[in-house]
Order: structure tokens, then sequence, then C-alpha cells
């Protein structure tokens, strides 16, 4: 009887470990897919017409997020800012300000992006200007493939690009 009950808790224990080695392990399996999920989260969306946009201008710009559910409304809505330079140059910028995620404003006449909830500041280029933000604006890929504009949206950008 004694050795079913040393057998019994061995198993138990066994299994135990188990348990905790799965509950360790799931998240760091995450972590480690994590690159090959966030890609998959990417499309190539659409802005509208390259002549849409002026030359040497910023324009608020809109696209509907693919990976959406029902329930998401009007969050599948995505702003972005849209910059066009001489030579149909695109730098399209995402709303958040890097500080905290405010929504940036751009101001034609001063010609600067500014953040209305710490006073954040940024160039034209999406510079920091001056405020608190880190780091300038994060940046869309771009891309034009026949006189359309298009973006790789779906997941906001972030740190983790290198665009």
């Amino acid at each position: 009887m004694n050795s079913s009950r040393r057998s019994f808790l061995f198993r138990f224990g066994i299994f135990l470990n188990g348990v905790a080695a799965s509950l360790i392990g799931i998240p760091i399996l995450g972590y480690l897919l994590a690159p090959v999920r966030t890609r998959a989260l990417q499309a190539w969306i659409p802005l509208g017409d390259v002549d849409d946009y002026e030359t040497g201008r910023t324009a608020l710009a809109e696209y509907e997020n693919p990976f959406t559910v029902p329930w998401d409304g009007e969050t599948a809505r995505i702003p972005c800012w849209v910059r066009r330079e001489p030579g149909d140059v695109f730098s399209v910028f995402a709303i958040n300000c890097t500080h905290l995620g405010c929504p940036v404003r751009w101001f034609e006449g001063s010609g600067l992006f500014m953040c209305p909830c710490h006073g954040g500041v940024y160039y034209a280029d999406g510079t920091v200007a001056s405020g608190p933000p880190p780091r300038p604006l994060y940046r869309y890929e771009t891309e034009i493939r026949d006189g359309r504009l298009w973006v790789r949206g779906g997941r906001l950008p972030t740190l983790s690009e290198s665009v």
C-alpha cells in the first residue's frame, strides 16, 4: 500500500510539472512565433490615387483595417497622415503620438504636427521638434502601383518595424 501511494504521488508530481512546464512554455512559444504571426496581420491597402494628394502638402487619410470583426465598429477605420514630396515620394504616418499615443494634428500654417495631450511637436517629416515624444512619428511602408498609393496596414506600426 505504501508503494502504491508513493507511485501515485510520483505520477501526480510529474503531472503537475508537466502543467507548470506548459504554462511557462506557451508564452515563450508565443514570443518566439510572434514575428511570423504579426507579419501575417498586415496587408497592402489602397489609400487612393496618387493624384488625390498635392505635392508638398499633408492630408488626413483613412483606411479600413482588413483584420476586423463585426463588433469593431468605428475602431476599424484607421486614420493616417499622408505627405507627398516632389517626385512621387510619399510618407504615411500613424496618427498617434509616440509619447503616449494621443492623436496628433497637422497645422498647415506652421508646417508642424502637434499633440494636444503633452505638447509634443513634430516636423513635416515626422521627426521630433520639441516636447516629450521620445522618437519620430511611426511610418507605414508605402508602395505605388498603377497610379495608386498603397500602405502596409492592419496592425499599427511600432518600434518593431525598421521602416
